[in-house]
């Protein structure tokens, strides 16, 4: 299964050595594709520099173990217009890079779509990721 990380999965991997780190370890083993885009990646990137930067080392090595695609430009898909202009690119690159899963812990914008599936993506927080049968 392909799994793309928002942010601040990214964020929250790096920055300790807790369940969301070894969330992503799981899914590896299992033997689960890790993705990411550009605009993640530097959104968490700069996060970190600002809240954690001993956290950039560990981003770094986890951004090497997964696929990182380029950006993707359209975010004007009518299923993005539930959500704010700066969350729509996470969206619309785990559609572009047809993957299975979003997974994020942004209750606040993506809170409602959690569970859902947009265009074949399923919206999932880490806690719903970590609770799918067989993974």
């Amino acid at each position: 299964m392909r799994i793309f990380l928002d942010a601040n999965i990214l964020f929250s991997a790096a920055r300790s050595d807790g369940a969301v780190r070894q969330l992503l370890a799981l899914a590896e083993t299992a033997g689960h594709e890790l993705w990411a885009d550009a605009y993640v990646l530097e959104e968490a990137r700069r996060n970190l520099a600002a809240k954690n930067p001993v956290g950039l080392p560990v981003l770094e090595a986890i951004s090497a173990r997964i696929k990182i695609g380029g950006l993707f430009a359209s975010t004007h898909l009518s299923d993005l217009m539930a959500l704010p202009e700066k969350d729509r690119p996470v969206l619309a690159a785990a559609i572009h890079h047809r993957c299975d899963i979003l997974v994020t812990g942004d209750r606040t914008h993506f809170g409602q779509l959690y569970g859902k599936t947009i265009r074949g993506v399923t919206i999932l927080s880490p806690a719903m990721l970590a609770e799918l049968r067989g993974f």
